[in-house]
């Protein structure tokens, strides 16, 4: 399917470095909507939504922020920290979305298994189902995520 002049710039956009190194799309080959669509497959899959994930993300690096970048336990035999950065990030889509630059980590106790996701993957996911593409160093795995989180 031929994509809008809109999709095509957006594409570059997520291609680029201009905003992060290496891009939003990482190595994936897959156009911008197909990474969306498999990724809003898996979510249907899982039985959430892309807006139920971004809330709980949310929820969980509020919860974080309070450990001033100690751990923090969020229940479950989990636990969440956050490391922060100067600055903002602005969303690639043309939406005026500027995100700070933090990063929040779960850890599950028993395993030690890590997950992570930036403030801007909070947005990216909630509003535009957007995961990021395979090989992205953000790139997070619906079902990781969902797994770490519920």
């Amino acid at each position: 399917m031929k994509q809008s002049p809109e999709m095509q710039k957006l594409e570059a956009m997520l291609r680029s470095s201009v905003f992060v190194a290496g891009g939003f799309m990482g190595n994936d080959r897959r156009c911008v909507t197909e990474v969306i669509d498999a990724d809003a497959a898996e979510l249907a899959r899982l039985g959430v939504t892309a807006q139920q994930v971004a809330a709980r993300m949310q929820e969980v690096t509020d919860a974080a922020i309070t450990g001033l970048e100690n751990w923090v336990s969020i229940g479950g035999g989990r636990e969440a920290r956050i490391e922060e950065a100067r600055g903002v990030i602005p969303c690639p889509w043309s939406d005026a979305y500027h995100a700070c630059k933090r990063v929040t980590m779960v850890r599950r106790k028993d395993s030690g298994r890590l997950v992570q996701w930036s403030d801007l993957n909070i947005h990216m996911i909630g509003v535009h189902t957007f995961f990021e593409g395979v090989g992205s160093f953000f790139r997070v795995e619906p079902a990781e995520l969902v797994t770490a989180l519920f």
